[in-house]
């Protein structure tokens, strides 16, 4: 049996959640701004989200659990705010007859920025430039040019298309790496996991994208270092897993690569007295690559086309970014 919707109850109800330190009501004024026709609300304590639920069509957050879809017995959508959902009870969605979507994709322009500026920090030596700027001392060094070289991107997903397509007007050749490589690719050449130190054997940078699975797991070892050019910089804004860190900081200690930027580490957040906070040629940032104010535009432009395609088509079926 079906619960009847209170004349106040949303239709679409966002859950708690805290990402990257923007307040969620950016979240619902901008779904809010996307469904005039819709009523948005918001539930900010436990309470409220067992009061509201069982009335929502569409929910976004973070999770929800079993108990809870079975008191969301109007729910037709559950719109994640992450790209993975493995942490989510797939089966009982099904279960239940719900859509799910995710948020793959909403992260592509700031992180292809991101990694964009990694590699132009590198190539113009900018890390060399604070240091003798913090000295007060005028003494030219040398830099580089990234035109004519080589940049491998390791996962061919919205991230790693959204950092070759910035790396476009800029005279490079690209080198793509994917878990499915027949999928091909906007990169000029594309290899799979397997063949991971062939793909990075002459790329100047070598840029991590992909997700961290069993497959990518450790795939940056200390055979991929032996390999890679000793000018080349290693840039990860993936997950720090996908880096062997032992054989990162022996690789940096013996001068096999040039330097690394790294937005994610393995351990993470990076101890204190952890020895890549000692090297001179490492940038270190702090897990925000992503961390952009127009992150919850992008998760609610998702979501509405996701209501919108619903409400043209009558089903909840072959939605943008649906996995369930």
């Amino acid at each position: 049996m079906t619960a009847d919707p209170t004349d106040d109850a949303p239709e679409v109800l966002v859950l708690r959640q805290n990402i990257h330190g923007i307040p969620p009501s950016e979240y619902v004024d901008a779904l809010r701004e996307r469904l005039p026709d819709r009523e948005v609300g918001y539930a900010a304590t436990p309470d409220e989200e067992r009061e509201l639920l069982p009335h929502a069509r569409v929910v976004a957050g973070f999770s929800i659990d079993e108990a809870d879809l079975d008191r969301a017995e109007n729910l037709e959508l559950f719109a994640c705010s992450f790209a993975g959902v493995d942490h989510l009870p797939i089966d009982a969605f099904r279960d239940h007859g719900v859509a799910v979507t995710n948020a793959s994709g909403v992260h592509g322009p700031n992180i292809g920025e991101y990694a964009l500026g990694a590699i132009l920090t590198f190539t113009r030596e900018f890390l060399e430039s604070r240091r003798r700027q913090r000295r007060r001392e005028w003494r030219s060094h040398r830099t580089h040019e990234l035109a004519d070289s080589t940049v491998a991107v390791v996962g061919m997903g919205p991230i790693g298309e959204s950092v070759v397509q910035r790396l476009d007007g800029f005279d490079v050749d690209t080198v793509g790496v994917r878990y499915t490589p027949e999928k091909d690719g906007p990169t000029d050449e594309v290899y799979e996991y397997d063949d991971i130190a062939e793909a990075v054997a002459d790329a100047a940078y070598v840029v991590l994208a992909c997700p961290l699975t069993d497959a990518t797991e450790h795939l940056i070892d200390g055979e991929v270092f032996q390999t890679m050019p000793t000018d080349a910089v290693l840039v990860n804004a993936a997950r720090g897993g996908v880096v062997h860190t032992g054989d990162l900081v022996d690789a940096l200690r013996s001068n096999s690569i040039r330097g690394a930027a790294l937005d994610v580490t393995d351990p993470e957040p990076l101890p204190e007295d952890h020895e890549l906070w000692t090297f001179e040629n490492v940038l270190i940032t702090p897990h925000n690559a992503g961390h952009t104010p127009n992150y919850f535009q992008r998760l609610a432009d998702i979501v509405a086309e996701a209501v919108d395609t619903a409400d043209e088509r009558g089903e909840w079926t072959d939605l943008p970014n649906q996995v369930v």
